[in-house]
């Protein structure tokens, strides 16, 4: 199986996930709301919360994280990108109530803005080998870096996990948390930083460009 063919099958993957439990933390393959809010915590720390500022949320699904940035940060500008038109479509039909939120399906409709967030956009490689996912990941946070001025971040799931739960599920990437804060370390700020103490089996990479 191609990379190509990796990726299509992640997109019917979630598509089905999508049509089984909507506009859920279970739609978009979260295991539950209490786990879902904890990811967020991390995943905005990299923001310097100066308002106004705009964030790109890159692999979005139905844009679960908005409210959660709405409550702290009303004055921000919200952009959620979803390669799955249908869970754009989901964030316009449950967000669209609100001016500061705007969902698409195509990168090229983006402008870079202050900040990127990408959660759990990396964790189902399905057929692909390790290294066929690394790089891919990789290649994924090159765009990521071009779509932000300020700072991005990103989770995945973790090398350190418990071995036994990485054998039942070899669909899965657990990430080496070591390699990517040595990669973006290298190519992309001086300031980064590595989050693995919140409890969960993933890590959060923050990466500042502003400081």
């Amino acid at each position: 199986m191609t990379l190509q063919q990796t990726i299509q099958q992640v997109n019917q993957y979630f598509s089905q996930k999508l049509q089984t439990h909507g506009a859920t933390p279970k739609g978009v393959d979260y295991n539950g709301e209490e786990a879902q809010r904890l990811r967020f915590e991390q995943l905005i720390k990299v923001i310097n919360p100066s308002p106004p500022f705009s964030v790109i949320d890159y692999g979005c699904g139905y844009g679960a994280i908005f409210p959660f940035l709405q409550e702290k940060y009303p004055q921000l500008e919200y952009y959620g990108i979803d390669r799955l038109e249908a869970m754009a479509q989901a964030g316009r039909e449950t967000f669209g109530g609100f001016p500061n939120a705007h969902f698409t399906s195509q990168e090229a409709d983006l402008s870079p803005a202050d900040y990127l967030l990408a959660g759990a956009i990396f964790n189902n490689k399905f057929e692909a080998s390790d290294e066929e996912w690394q790089g891919y990941a990789v290649e994924t946070l090159h765009r990521m870096n071009a779509l932000c001025t300020k700072g991005f971040s990103f989770n995945m799931l973790t090398l350190y996990s418990d071995e036994d739960r990485m054998a039942q599920r070899p669909d899965l990437f657990f990430g080496n948390p070591l390699f990517f804060f040595d990669y973006c370390k290298r190519n992309f700020s001086r300031n980064v930083a590595l989050l693995h103490d919140y409890g969960l089996y993933d890590f959060t990479i923050l990466v500042r460009k502003d400081l």
